[in-house]
């Protein structure tokens, strides 16, 4: 296994790269705040599909300046991560315990949990399960359980979702997505991206080289074979979720539809949403400013 970083943060960022055993498995976490702060805080930032920690890294000086600690794994099968072979390894009861792993090793006493795309979506479930307490909740640009199911059952977003689908075939998704000599996850956010700008040959190198790692792309390909193949594996009860939540959405995205967030209180009762026109998918990498001052509004100082 690969154990180089997948991204050496700059020397005066405050980031640093540490590497975490948690339930079974070594993570590659991007660390801040730790001596500044000293805080038993913990932001714990998770990230999406195809992506890495590194899509935190405009989000966590933010969340140090405001006296957390903060923890950015990359989640099991990415950069230099730990990558379990086999589908069933994917599916949300080892997604979930990582995460609680993640939080126990951290020794954090307050936990507060960020988190976008496929990260939220174990964020969600994370938080319906109760693995452990939360102070708060932030969600970005993934639905709650609840409007996803109804959704999906509507042609608006079942057109959008065709992907999970094709990701259920062999070997050809890891194939296309490992075209033009391991190149095609950069381009893959510039061409779904409002602000193509962000993702300029230097943030599109680190996500092109952390796809080019042997297995990585079927890792990634299977946190989707999963989700359909092991629907059963977590006992989610009534779904419902009280911890202080907010959730972020840029409406340009491409994937989810924006009805997607019609009726999220019915589950969620203390619930703050904050849409972002103009924005896509990639909330947090297209406006970092406008997340960051949405966090710093929302968010208490640790």
């Amino acid at each position: 296994m690969d154990r180089s970083p997948s991204w050496n943060p700059p020397a005066d960022s405050g980031i640093a790269i540490r590497w975490v055993e948690a339930n079974g498995l070594t993570f590659e976490v991007a660390e801040a705040g730790a001596e500044e702060n000293g805080s038993d805080h913990l932001a714990l930032c998770l990230h999406g599909f195809p992506e890495l920690h590194y899509s935190w890294r405009n989000q966590i000086p933010e969340l140090v300046a405001k006296g957390y600690r903060v923890w950015a794994p990359n989640m099991r099968g990415y950069g230099g991560t730990d990558r379990p072979e086999g589908v069933r390894n994917y599916a949300m009861d080892h997604l979930t315990q990582d995460i609680a792993a993640l939080i126990d090793a951290s020794g954090a006493e307050k936990v507060t949990l960020i988190a976008h795309d496929w990260g939220a979506i174990v964020a969600w479930m994370f938080a319906i399960l109760k693995l452990r307490p939360l102070e708060r909740l932030v969600i970005m640009n993934v639905p709650h359980p609840g409007p996803a199911r109804r959704e999906l059952k509507k042609w608006r977003q079942f057109k959008k979702s065709w992907y999970i689908f094709f990701f259920q075939l062999p070997r050809l998704p890891e194939k296309l997505l490992g075209r033009g000599d391991g190149k095609s996850i950069g381009r893959l956010f510039v061409k779904t991206s409002s602000k193509p700008e962000n993702f300029g040959p230097g943030v599109r190198a680190v996500y092109n080289a952390a796809a080019a790692r042997p297995g990585a792309r079927g890792a990634m390909v299977n946190y989707y074979r999963a989700l359909l193949r092991h629907q059963d594996v977590v006992e989610p009860g009534d779904y419902r979720i009280e911890t202080p939540t907010l959730v972020v959405w840029g409406e340009d995205d491409v994937a989810i539809d924006i009805h997607c967030l019609d009726g999220t209180e019915n589950w969620v009762p203390d619930l703050t949403v904050k849409r972002l026109p103009g924005v896509s998918h990639w909330v947090q990498q297209d406006a970092p400013d406008e997340v960051n001052a949405i966090l710093r509004e929302w968010l208490p100082g640790a």
